[in-house]
C-alpha cells in the first residue's frame, strides 16, 4: 500500500510522456485522460484556478482537467448522491473538516504513493496530519488560513494605547481591553459566545486558547472528549473574566468589523477582503497566549481528495495536485488568492514573504503562524461533536453554569455523540 513509485512518475517532471498512454476510452496514445474536479470557489479564487487549471492542460496534452463550482452549502448532499449515481468527481476540494465524511462517501486514493516525497514532507505537518486516516495520506491541503489577532488603531489611540503596540499575552489583552471599554464604550474585544446552529463559531474560536493553555480538545485517537482538565477550565475561565469584565459583552460579536469593537480573533482572510477599502484603520498581530502557555492557532483552508474511479484517472488527478503543489505554483496562487502557503519552503522563503512585507503587510504574523498551527480533529462525528460542546459551554458565558460544571456537561454530551457514532 506504501509502494513507492518511480522518480519520473511521481515528481510528474514528464507529464506529457508520462500519460501519452493513458486513456478514458480505447487506451489509444492520442487519448487523453479527462480528470473532473469539484469545488466551492467563487470569485478570485475560482478564476484564479481555473487560470492555473488552463496552464496545466496547455503543458499537459495527455490530461485535460475540467472544473465545475458546486455551492458550498451543497457540496456534501450532491457528493452523495453522485456516490449513489456512481458518478462521483475524480477530485473534490473542500473544507478541511470535510475530509473524514467525503472518506465515507467513496474510496479515496491513498497519495502518500502517488505524490512526490519531497512535496508531502514540505506541507505543513498539521495539513497533513490532519488528512491521514487509518495510515493513508487521503487528502492533501491546496489552501490554508488561520485565526489572528486584529485590533481598530484608532480605538486603541484613544484608550491611550500604543496602536503600534498590540498585547501578546492574556493579561495584557484583558487590560487593553478594558480600557478600551472603559475609554470608548465600546467592547474592547470580540468573543464568539453563541453555539448557533452548528456551534463551529464557538468551538474553533475557543480551541486555540484551549491549545494554547496546554489542553486537547480530543483524545489522540478521537475517542473521547479531552477538554474537561485543569488547562480547559483556564481557558474557560479566561472567556468568562473577559465577559464578567464587560470587555467582551456576551452575544455581541461583529462590533469589531463594525468598527464598533476594539479588537476580535479574526481570520487571515480579512486582510484580503479589507485590503482596498479598509473600513478604519486596523492591525494584525499574532494571538495573545498565557505567559505559562504557548502559542497556538487554529488551522483551516481546503483540501483535496482524488477518488479511485480508474487507475488512469487517479494518477492524472495526483499529477495535477503534485504540479499545483510546487512552490511556483503555491507562491502564485497564495498572493493572487491571498490564502496562506500549504508549503513550509514557501511559508518562510524570501520570495513570498518579500511580496508579503511589500503588498500585504498585516499577512505577516498569519504567515509566521503556521509554524504554530493545529487542525481541528479529522473524525466523521465533528459537526456534531462541535455543536454539543458549543452548547453547553455557551451556558458558561451566559451565566448560566460555572466553568466547571460546563465543562463536565459538555463533556459528557461529546462522548455520547462520540458512543452513538
Amino acid at each position: 500500500m506504501h509502494r513507492r513509485m518511480t522518480a519520473a512518475l511521481a515528481v510528474g517532471v514528464a507529464g506529457t510522456l508520462a500519460f501519452a498512454g493513458c486513456s478514458s476510452s480505447t487506451g489509444a496514445a492520442t487519448d487523453t485522460t479527462t480528470v473532473t474536479i469539484w469545488h466551492y470557489w467563487d470569485g478570485t479564487n475560482a478564476d484564479t484556478f481555473d487560470a492555473m487549471v488552463d496552464s496545466y492542460n496547455a503543458s499537459h496534452p495527455g490530461v485535460k482537467i475540467v472544473t465545475t463550482n458546486v455551492p458550498n452549502a451543497d457540496f456534501l448532499t450532491k457528493l452523495r448522491a453522485s456516490a449513489t449515481s456512481k458518478t462521483l468527481p475524480d477530485v473534490a476540494i473542500g473544507d478541511l473538516v470535510w475530509v473524514p465524511q467525503i472518506a465515507q462517501i467513496g474510496s479515496l486514493a491513498n497519495l502518500s504513493t502517488l505524490l512526490p516525497a519531497d512535496t508531502l514532507s514540505d506541507i505543513n505537518p498539521a495539513l497533513t496530519g490532519f488528512g491521514t486516516i487509518d495510515g493513508s495520506q487521503v487528502s492533501v491541503p491546496v489552501s490554508a488560513n488561520n485565526l489572528g489577532y486584529m485590533y481598530n488603531k484608532t480605538l486603541f489611540q484613544k484608550a491611550g494605547l500604543d496602536p503600534d503596540k498590540p498585547p501578546t499575552t492574556w493579561d495584557e489583552l484583558k487590560a487593553d481591553a478594558k480600557k478600551i471599554l472603559d475609554a470608548t464604550g465600546m467592547p474592547g474585544y470580540d468573543l464568539y459566545t453563541q453555539a448557533g446552529d452548528n456551534g463551529e463559531g464557538l468551538t474553533w474560536n475557543f480551541q486555540v486558547n484551549l491549545w494554547q493553555a496546554g489542553g486537547e480538545f480530543l483524545t489522540a485517537d478521537n475517542s473521547a472528549a479531552a477538554f474537561n482538565t485543569p488547562e480547559g477550565a483556564k481557558a474557560l475561565q479566561y472567556w468568562v473574566d473577559l465577559i464578567s469584565s464587560g470587555a467582551s459583552p456576551y452575544a455581541r460579536w461583529g462590533e469589531f468589523e463594525k468598527g464598533q469593537g476594539g479588537s476580535a480573533q479574526e481570520g487571515s482572510w480579512m486582510v484580503g477582503i479589507w485590503a482596498a477599502d479598509p473600513p478604519f484603520e486596523f492591525g494584525a498581530a499574532q494571538v495573545p497566549y498565557p505567559k505559562d502557555g504557548a502559542p497556538a492557532t487554529n488551522l483551516g483552508g481546503e483540501q483535496a481528495m482524488v477518488f479511485q474511479n480508474s487507475d488512469a484517472k487517479t494518477k492524472a488527478a495526483a499529477d495535477f495536485l503534485g504540479w499545483f503543489l510546487q512552490p511556483a505554483q503555491v507562491t502564485d496562487w497564495s498572493e493572487k488568492t491571498g490564502m496562506l502557503p500549504v508549503l513550509n519552503s514557501v511559508a518562510t522563503g524570501s520570495d513570498y514573504l518579500g511580496w508579503v512585507d511589500k503588498t500585504q503587510p498585516l499577512l505577516r504574523p498569519f504567515v509566521e503562524q503556521m509554524a504554530v498551527a493545529h487542525a481541528r480533529p479529522n473524525t466523521p462525528l465533528y459537526p456534531q461533536i462541535s455543536l454539543a460542546f458549543a452548547q453547553q459551554i455557551e451556558k458558561a458565558l451566559a451565566g448560566e453554569a460555572t466553568v466547571s460544571d460546563a465543562l463536565a456537561a459538555a463533556e459528557k454530551a461529546v462522548n455520547a455523540v462520540i458512543a452513538k457514532g
